[in-house]
């Protein structure tokens, strides 16, 4: 913890998040295993666009 001293005193001062992003990101990746092996760039491309 104390090489990271600097990111908890931030996250405990500012009100600002990235857990808005972190769920897109874990939206894709969970969208990207389950369709592993299985389809096209361009349907992956779809899916995560309209899901």
């Amino acid at each position: 913890m104390k090489r990271d001293e600097q990111s908890i005193s931030n996250a405990l001062v500012y009100p600002y998040t990235n857990a808005i992003c972190e769920g897109n990101v874990n939206r894709i990746k969970m969208i990207k295993r389950q369709m592993y092996g299985r389809a096209s760039f361009e349907l992956l491309r779809i899916k995560v666009l309209y899901a």
